[in-house]
């Protein structure tokens, strides 16, 4: 069974190294989500990119996505329910926030464009991707998501929290890690946590 890694905005593919290298399975794919970025790159984009990517794969998947790549997973799962074996969903939102993403478009306003260089997308394509994205809201669609899901949270990553806590209410067969000492990029702050659960 192939494993899918999806990374989030302001990381790469390059993110999931240390969970990789602890991993015990072989059959593992890391997509750069951001590779085929143009400037009008959107949500919508990357989600029919991944589409493609495994519209011939056979055997369902596991997908294991932080933040951007936990919404393009349960996305997927939602649309593709015979494609999608597990899920482990990292500082998930399943409704986003778009006061969160306005504020966070207000930060990135004011970053020099320097600061983008190593997400592997330019300031204005990060904006306009986040903007993209405000709109999403995958509540109503959640009960079609029927495969096993484990959800994982930083204790610090209080943006997320919640939202991690209500997706377990609304998926009876989701479990929830609340992960201590740890925030949001737990492929950065928990990778042998992550490791562990892809490992079992």
């Amino acid at each position: 069974m192939k494993t899918v890694l999806l990374h989030g905005l302001g990381q790469t593919a390059q993110d999931w190294k240390e969970v990789v290298q602890q991993l015990s399975i072989s059959d593992v794919d890391c997509p750069e989500l951001f590779s085929s970025a143009e400037d009008e790159i959107s949500y919508s984009q990357i989600l029919g990119d991944l589409e493609q990517r495994y519209s011939e794969v056979k055997e369902p998947l596991r997908i294991c996505g932080l933040s951007l790549g936990a919404l393009l997973a349960i996305d997927f799962a939602i649309r593709h329910e015979e494609k999608v074996a597990s899920l482990v969903l990292i500082g998930a939102q399943y409704k986003v926030p778009s006061l969160l993403i306005d504020f966070q478009n207000l930060i990135f306003r004011c970053m020099p464009n320097k600061a983008f260089e190593s997400m592997g997308l330019s300031k204005s394509s990060t904006i306009k991707l986040a903007h993209s994205m405000r709109s999403l809201d995958f509540t109503s669609q959640l009960n079609n998501i029927r495969c096993p899901v484990t959800i994982l949270c930083g204790k610090k990553d209080t943006a997320n929290l919640k939202a991690s806590k209500r997706l377990k209410e609304l998926l009876p067969q989701a479990t929830l890690h609340i992960v201590p000492d740890a925030g949001h990029e737990l492929n950065q702050y928990a990778p042998n946590t992550i490791a562990e659960i892809l490992n079992n």
